[in-house]
């Protein structure tokens, strides 16, 4: 059967439409994707918190904050780069806000502590809330403002430019739930395993519940 040259164009014109609805549907989904760098301490903690929250599409440790371009994790826990531990929590706005994961994230942390976090010490180990544009700056500070008078102490977590945000390497992403085995000096461990007798031993939950009580979203949480 010999297709007309106007049935052609008529189902040539169908396919483009159906492509354009195709990436419009694509460009919509993207649109629903949105990060948030903040950094806590310890990043596998801040990862495995942030996981857990409804909307949270995912967390990625790595750092933020220096000027060393594609930093290793060594050089930035030995000092002299600047960067932070940092997490890039990816979300859902139509689930969960930014201003709600901000709140969050300060009550999850010790944001009194200017010399790092918990048992971690020095610069690489201390928080910010990184942003990129004059909204998210000041939709920040509000919230550093409100945990202030909630906690009723100095908060001196800053809100920072963001610049870039460097992935850590890929022993580090997602260590709190990896079945993978290392050699620990408990012996033989999962990194999930380790992860969790650090966590406990590093006394960030006990810490964290003794400043914000009943308002600690994660402690407690392994």
């Amino acid at each position: 059967m010999i297709i007309g040259i106007r049935e052609l164009k008529a189902g040539m014109l169908a396919l483009l439409i159906a492509a354009a609805l195709c990436l419009q549907g694509k460009g919509a989904e993207a649109s629903e994707r949105e990060t948030l760098v903040v950094a806590g301490g310890c990043f596998w903690c801040v990862e495995a918190d942030f996981e857990k929250v409804a909307g949270v599409l995912g967390a990625e440790s790595g750092f933020a904050g220096g000027t060393v371009e594609n930093p290793t994790y060594r050089e930035v826990t030995r000092g002299g780069t600047g960067h932070l531990e940092a997490v890039r929590i990816a979300f859902d706005p139509a689930q969960v806000t930014r201003q709600a994961l901000v709140h969050l994230f300060l009550r999850s942390i010790d944001p009194t502590d200017a010399g790092g976090q918990f048992c971690d010490r020095g610069g690489s180990y201390t928080t910010a809330i990184f942003v990129t544009d004059p909204a998210e700056k000041a939709l920040a500070e509000a919230a550093i403002e409100a945990a202030a008078h909630d906690l009723g102490r100095e908060i001196v977590t800053p809100v920072r430019d963001l610049g870039r945000f460097w992935p850590a390497e890929a022993y580090h992403q997602d260590y709190y739930k990896s079945g993978d085995i290392i050699l620990t000096r408990f012996g033989p461990r999962t990194k999930a395993s380790a992860y969790k007798l650090y966590r406990r031993a590093c006394g960030r939950d006990a810490r964290v519940r003794a400043l914000w009580g009943e308002a600690a979203p994660f402690a407690g949480a392994s």
